[in-house]
């Protein structure tokens, strides 16, 4: 049925005019188009007729979502039915049974140096890989929040790999302040799933400029409500696209007698994500040659599905992110 509609003109209810203004706000296709709700579009752009855009919306969600209610059996296959990205790291694999999987978003928290943008660097290179390789034969989307992107590692953990020319199949965004942040989310996203076949989405510092901008208590709802967006955004093209999402972290501590930490956003990013897994420093005996002082540990705070407190070892070197044991 989404054949049907090549462009936003075949939409029932869109007429040039219309089309031109959401063209202007970053919407290019009918399939984007079905990302958003009629408020969402009335804030974004001038229109008197809503009745019109009301009944562009079902029409392109008909043809685009998967509306049809399926017995758990058949969702259950479907699911299976879809690649994982592999990190190529057999304790993580294992841990995420099998790697990472489309229509969810994964959260990596962590201080400073514990591995968050070094994997998120490592998966940016397996994505590219073939499917039978460990990969879906993909693109990336590398939000830099932080401005840790680094191209020399990237080309070195391709090499391991024999990825050659890695950089190709990754495009940097570099936001500047959170409208930017939503606006690659929002327009930049969705238009290069479409038009580069970009399947892995990599958000690295999801709330360094919401914290930033959003000071004070008195922003605190605010600052909540971006997060909110940002997140069940991200959700929205996961789940219409079959694509993958990272987001990483930072932690914040708690003012207690154990001087515990939590990861940054509360409540909001804790419910907007799917899986939460917090890297840390740590230490293990009988480790590789070499990797004494490189080992890290990913542990699992929430999921749907892996136990609380499973957990897997890893080290990052030269060769990027590789096994301990």
């Amino acid at each position: 049925m989404s054949g049907k509609y090549s462009c936003l003109e075949d939409i029932p209810g869109i007429g040039p005019s219309t089309a031109e203004k959401l063209r202007k706000i970053g919407i290019l296709s009918p399939k984007q188009l079905s990302l958003y709700s009629l408020d969402e579009l009335a804030s974004m752009m001038d229109v008197t007729d809503y009745s019109r855009l009301s009944k562009a919306l079902y029409s392109v969600r008909e043809a685009f979502h998967q509306s049809k209610i399926i017995s758990a059996t058949e969702f259950s296959s479907y699911r299976r039915g879809l690649p994982r990205i592999s990190t190529k790291v057999s304790s993580i694999d294992g841990l995420l049974r099998g790697g990472l999987e489309p229509r969810c978003i994964y959260e990596f928290v962590g201080e400073y140096g514990s591995g968050k943008s070094q994997l998120c660097f490592q998966l940016s290179v397996t994505a590219q890989l073939t499917i039978n390789n460990g990969g879906v034969d993909g693109k990336v989307l590398y939000i830099d929040c932080e401005g840790t992107f680094s191209e020399t590692r990237i080309c070195r953990i391709a090499e391991r790999f024999n990825l050659s020319d890695p950089l190709r199949g990754i495009f940097v965004s570099q936001p500047v302040n959170v409208d930017e942040q939503i606006d690659c989310i929002r327009i930049i996203a969705p238009n290069l799933i479409e038009e580069k076949n970009v399947k892995l989405i990599v958000l690295d510092g999801l709330v360094s400029h919401v914290r930033a901008e959003y000071r004070g208590r008195e922003m605190l709802v605010a600052r909540q409500q971006t997060l909110n967006y940002m997140l069940n955004f991200l959700m929205r093209i996961a789940m219409l696209y079959n694509v993958y999402v990272i987001v990483t972290n930072q932690i914040i501590s708690k003012p207690t007698a154990g001087g515990s930490v939590s990861a940054a956003g509360g409540n909001v990013v804790a419910h907007g994500t799917t899986h939460r897994l917090f890297l840390q420093h740590s230490s293990l005996s009988n480790v590789k040659r070499g990797l004494e002082h490189l080992v890290r540990k990913m542990v699992v705070e929430d999921s749907p599905y892996l136990p609380k407190g499973e957990h897997a070892f890893f080290a990052i070197c030269e060769d990027g992110v590789v096994d301990v044991l």
